[in-house]
């Protein structure tokens, strides 16, 4: 029986559109695994550190899978490292999460109504009720979706955060692939 689960897609550098439908594409192509819906793309102000220079992309997928949650994610891991991302080796100070500029951000936010915290996995993911840019896109392709840990759905965390970030939806022109030399000369 397949798993229903749910991915966040992260940029801010480069061409960041390309990074996030090559994103969509690698993950298309994982074995034993379907996109069945992408939300919209949204353009986040970055969270953190000063050092996160300029906006991402965020977004969310919802694919169904046979693969176990830990071989899907050694498999994210695999993409984000063949596309550019370099993760800094070494443990967290004071358990904050550094964060960094990136190519790409790949992170599993819910595998069925999973809950484990691991070394390797959190389930679901442990600061998705924090984030607006997690929870807009989720909120669009599955707003009554019940976190399993907080009893509450996602469309309820999204109408009760606190959080002063920006998020808006990114224009068609930012997300949508250049086009050919023949279809730019028709115009």
């Amino acid at each position: 029986m397949p798993h229903r689960v749910f991915i966040g897609i992260g940029t801010n550098l480069g061409d960041r559109a390309a990074n996030y439908r090559e994103a969509i594409t690698r993950i298309a192509s994982l074995p034993e695994s379907r996109v069945i819906r992408q939300s919209s793309v949204y353009e986040t102000e970055p969270v953190g550190d000063a050092d996160l220079k300029g906006p991402f992309l965020n977004g969310v997928l919802e694919i169904r899978t046979e693969l176990p949650a830990e071989s899907l994610m050694r498999l994210l891991l695999a993409i984000e490292r063949t596309m550019g991302r370099k993760r800094v080796p070494g443990r967290k100070a004071a358990g904050r999460p550094r964060y960094k500029p990136r190519v790409i951000d790949l992170d599993l936010l819910f595998f069925n109504k999973e809950m484990r915290g691991t070394p390797a996995l959190t389930l679901p993911h442990p600061r998705l009720h924090e984030r607006r840019f997690v929870l807009a896109p989720m909120a669009e392709l599955a707003p009554t979706l019940i976190h399993p840990k907080l009893n509450v759905s996602i469309s309820d965390l999204l109408a009760n955060l606190k959080s002063p970030q920006r998020v808006t939806l990114a224009r068609a022109v930012t997300t949508r692939p250049p086009a050919s030399r023949r279809e730019a000369a028709s115009r």
